[in-house]
């Protein structure tokens, strides 16, 4: 069967990137491969390092990117850990980073992710992790699961939804998702009952990042991503909530911010050069979104690497 997934915001990353034939591009977020899927299609003599925690991710990618396996590496590994797998590489032309929940992830009811089918509570990206929302359920003190809730979800019933699931779990444990999602509802009130999202959505997005660490490895990656581009190398990076995109936000504008010495001092005494050059955020269209109502919150964040000689 011809494969016709198509990516979120897929043409503008591609001319975010400006895919050069003999380039080295570097998909941190493999999913689906639909955004390798265009970059390696655009590459003759150039290669696309391939990265994604999920194993089964990198399985179908085998499938979906065969013609294009003289170009193509992939790579079992989380984007936290981009130094190490780019360790032998002398630099990137572009880099692209597909944040949050993938769609097959998703769709998988057997995963956990989804508050709308019964499963066991996984919710883990790397099949291999010891980490499950199980433990976080029913093993993490009130205090943390409430500041999970209200950090990672931004619920404002997190202290409610978290003695709840404490006083369900003293009974029994929780065990799948639909438990949870009878837990969460059970302690809110009827009016966040009958407001159009889903009344777990929220908790069950804290859980799950709390799970994969997605945040904290936010920072670094991009440290390292900027460090290991070549200069005009483009990196291009998809949010697809609040939480996410404030971090991504503040941390490319710390990359592109040069001297911070007082503006009082007559000269730079930092030495703090700018490391890369910001573009416009950019969000689906109209179109886009009616033919794919996931990509509604997506965001796209662009920055070109600076020629330190240049600056």
């Amino acid at each position: 069967m011809e494969y016709t997934h198509k990516p979120v915001l897929r043409d503008e990353c591609i001319e975010a990137l400006a895919v050069r034939p003999d380039g080295v591009y570097v998909d941190g977020t493999l999913g689906r491969a639909g955004h390798s899927r265009e970059i390696a299609k655009r590459l003759t003599t150039g290669r696309l390092i391939c990265v994604d925690r999920d194993q089964a991710a990198i399985k179908a990618a085998q499938e979906r990117l065969a013609p294009w396996r003289d170009r193509v590496r992939l790579v079992h590994s989380n984007f936290s850990e981009l130094g190490s797998v780019l360790a032998e590489e002398a630099g990137a032309d572009g880099m692209l980073f597909d944040l949050g929940v993938s769609s097959p992830q998703l769709d998988d009811p057997a995963r956990g992710f989804s508050y709308m089918h019964d499963a066991p509570l996984d919710m883990r990206m790397d099949q291999s992790a010891p980490l499950t929302a199980r433990e976080v359920v029913n093993a993490w003190s009130f205090e943390e699961l409430r500041r999970i809730l209200y950090e990672f979800g931004e619920e404002r019933y997190a202290p409610a939804i978290a003695r709840a699931i404490v006083k369900r779990r003293e009974a029994r444990p929780i065990e799948t998702t639909l438990e949870l999602v009878e837990v969460i509802k059970s302690a809110m009130p009827p009016a966040a009952l009958r407001e159009k999202q889903h009344p777990a959505k929220r908790s069950f997005q804290a859980v799950r990042i709390a799970v994969n660490g997605e945040l904290d490895a936010l920072p670094p990656m991009l440290r390292a991503a900027a460090d290991k581009l070549l200069p005009g190398g483009r990196l291009a990076v998809i949010t697809f909530h609040s939480l996410e995109d404030r971090i991504v936000k503040r941390t490319l504008r710390e990359l592109a911010q040069g001297c911070t010495c007082p503006t009082g001092f007559p000269v730079c005494v930092c030495g703090k050069k700018p490391v890369v050059r910001l573009g416009k955020p950019i969000t689906p269209s109209a179109a886009e979104i009616a033919e794919n109502p996931r990509a509604r919150s997506a965001r796209l964040r662009t920055a070109e690497k600076l020629d330190p000689f240049d600056i």
